[in-house]
């Protein structure tokens, strides 16, 4: 039996877009870019997609790619077909447009992934580059009631088990998981592949399966976000420089401390 790889993958905004492009609705509680700059597949996810497909590279298996979101880029999401993923599941529906709820989130992809029936092994980035919450994997693995081995810079896969190398602060270290498992896998894993001509032509030829909320059984009140976004803004930063200068180099080291002892600094 071949093993059943999924990979969790987002398309996000291009972290590389000029920073004058971003702009924040605050009234709406959304970021906006400019439609001229097309969006990205997040790059921890790439890593993911990297991991399965070393797996496959190895032994028998077969990748599936299942992405959440709301106005696709196809060209931009038949990425992990064109590096060698075998299918992408696309959840595309209006009641996702802004979801920025993990529990939401988790919820359309767990129910998408039963749907789909019984995987082996689920990779996903370590967080989206756009929130950055790192919550919608371990979410996921938690109501599959899954094991979950997180920041992984190395996966292997045999007799059952997972085998991941996780990146921690103090270094590395070595965990090992029963299958079905869910792992996540930081930049530390490498470079992902770049997709080859072949790989290109292959994935044009190739239509991912499109889900909406109500082919998953889900409603409004379903995704209803158990966090609310009260505020969404740039904060605004006020510095003040002020120059201590004395007769010589004692003098100025006394006004700097009677100045750091009035602000309550020492």
């Amino acid at each position: 039996m071949p093993l059943n790889i999924l990979v969790l993958a987002k398309q996000v905004i291009d972290p590389e877009m000029p920073l004058s492009a971003f702009k924040v609705e605050r009234e709406n509680r959304r970021v906006s870019v400019p439609s001229t700059l097309p969006p990205v597949v997040n790059g921890f996810d790439e890593n993911a997609v990297e991991a399965a497909l070393r797996i496959k590279d190895g032994q028998e298996a077969t990748v599936t790619v299942l992405s959440m979101g709301q106005g696709f880029a196809l060209e931009v999401m038949k990425k992990p077909l064109s590096m060698g993923a075998d299918t992408l599941v696309l959840l595309q529906d209006d009641a996702f447009l802004n979801t920025v709820d993990s529990f939401a989130i988790a919820l359309a992809l767990t129910t998408a992934i039963r749907k789909l029936g019984a995987f082996d092994l689920i990779i996903a980035g370590r967080q989206a580059s756009d929130w950055d919450n790192a919550q919608v994997p371990l979410a996921v693995a938690e109501a599959l009631g899954l094991p979950s081995v997180t920041t992984g810079k190395k996966v292997e896969v045999g007799d059952g088990l997972v085998t991941v190398e996780r990146q921690t602060p103090e270094g590395a270290e070595v965990v090992e998981a029963p299958l079905p498992a869910l792992v996540t896998v930081s930049n530390e894993l490498g470079q992902p592949r770049y997709p080859t001509l072949r790989g290109i032509m292959a994935a044009t030829r190739k239509q991912p399966v499109i889900w909406s909320a109500q082919d998953l059984g889900l409603d409004a009140s379903d995704l209803r976000p158990r966090v609310e976004t009260v505020d969404l803004y740039v904060p605004v930063t006020d510095a003040e420089c002020e120059l201590i200068q004395g007769e010589d180099e004692a003098e100025s080291g006394r006004l700097l401390a009677l100045k750091l002892r009035e602000a309550k600094l020492i």
